[in-house]
């Protein structure tokens, strides 16, 4: 088990009324050396419900890749809400 380093959680209600927790993870695993050789930590994007949980491992170098995808996603989601904002009050 890694270092936890952040951790989202959401709960929702179903259709009866039942509350449940989702959870998304972020964990890492140090960098360490292995026979005399540097290896790469891991960062694990763990997500979690209240049946089950599912974890993918991620190296720096795809951890990173993906990271900057999101950050991209995020900051044009909400350049389009302002958009939206500006539209709605004039």
């Amino acid at each position: 088990m890694g270092i936890i380093e952040e951790e989202i959680v959401h709960w929702w209600k179903d259709d009866k009324g039942e509350s449940h927790r989702n959870a998304l993870r972020l964990e890492r695993d140090n960098a360490t050396e292995v026979n005399g050789f540097p290896r790469d930590g891991i960062i694990t994007v763990r997500i979690m419900n209240t049946a089950a949980q599912q974890a993918i491992k991620l190296s720096p170098d795809e951890a990173l890749r993906m990271s900057t995808q999101l950050l991209s996603v995020a900051k044009e989601l909400l350049n389009q809400k302002r958009s939206l904002w500006q539209a709605h009050n004039e």
